[in-house]
C-alpha cells in the first residue's frame, strides 16, 4: 500500500470506527497483521475516530434534545432511560460507553440531554475508547494469526473476513433488537393481568351473571 491508501484507511477505519461497532478494529487489526497497516496506527485512528464520534452525539444531545424527540419519537423511551442511566453512575456510564451494546448511541446523546459536565464525558469516553479499540484491535490481530494458521494465506481472503464480521455484527444488532421487541411486548402484557395472572377485561365486556 502506498503512503496515501495507508492515510485514507486510517482515516477511514476512525470514521467508522463510532458507527459499525467492532467490525472496525477488528478489520483493522486483520489488515495490521498483513502489514497492510501498523496495528499501534490502526488503534490509536480508531480510538480517536470514535472518540469524536460520540462528542458529536454528545453535543447533538446537548443542543438538540427538542429537535431530536421531535424528529424521532421513538427515541424518547431510550433516552429516558439513559438519562436515569447517566445521572446514576456517570463516571461509570463513560468508562463502559464503548461496551455497552445497544445504547451506543442513546448513551451518547442521553449524557448531553442530562448536561453531564464536558470534561467527566470526554475523559470517561476517551478512556472507553482507547480501552475498546485496543481490545478489539489486538483480537482482529490474533484473528489474522489464527485463520492463517489453519488456512494458509489471509490476504486473499481479507475482504471476505471483513465482509464475514460486518454480517455478524448486523446479524447480532438483529437479534438484540428482537429480543428487546419480545421483552417489551411481555412488559406491556404483564401490566394488562390482573394479581391472579388473567388478563382483565375491558369495562364493557365483564361477564354478567345469569
Amino acid at each position: 500500500m502506498t503512503f496515501l491508501e495507508r492515510m485514507w484507511a486510517y482515516i477511514t477505519l476512525g470514521a467508522t470506527g463510532a458507527f459499525v461497532g467492532e467490525a472496525s478494529p477488528l478489520i483493522g487489526g486483520l489488515a495490521a497483521f498483513d502489514r497492510n497497516l501498523n496495528l499501534v496506527n490502526v488503534i490509536i485512528a480508531v480510538a480517536i475516530g470514535t472518540w469524536l464520534g460520540n462528542l458529536g452525539m454528545y453535543f447533538l444531545g446537548r443542543w438538540q434534545e427538542r429537535w431530536l424527540r421531535k424528529r424521532w419519537p421513538k427515541l424518547r423511551p431510550y433516552l429516558l432511560r439513559s438519562i436515569k442511566i447517566v445521572r446514576r453512575n456517570p463516571w461509570r456510564v463513560t468508562l463502559a460507553l464503548r461496551f455497552a451494546y445497544g445504547l451506543r448511541i442513546a448513551l451518547p446523546i442521553g449524557c448531553g440531554v442530562a448536561r453531564l459536565p464536558l470534561h467527566v464525558y470526554a475523559i470517561g469516553t476517551g478512556i472507553s475508547a482507547i480501552a475498546w479499540s485496543l481490545v478489539f484491535g489486538i483480537l482482529g490481530w490474533a484473528l489474522g494469526r489464527t485463520t492463517e494458521t489453519f488456512i494458509g494465506h489471509v490476504k486473499d481472503l481479507e475482504a471476505v473476513i471483513g465482509a464475514a464480521l460486518v454480517a455478524l455484527m448486523i446479524v447480532g444488532y438483529l437479534l438484540m433488537r428482537r429480543r428487546h421487541t419480545a421483552e417489551k411486548t411481555a412488559d406491556i402484557l404483564d401490566r394488562h393481568k390482573t394479581p391472579l395472572g388473567m388478563p382483565s377485561l375491558p369495562a364493557d365486556e365483564t361477564p354478567h351473571e345469569p
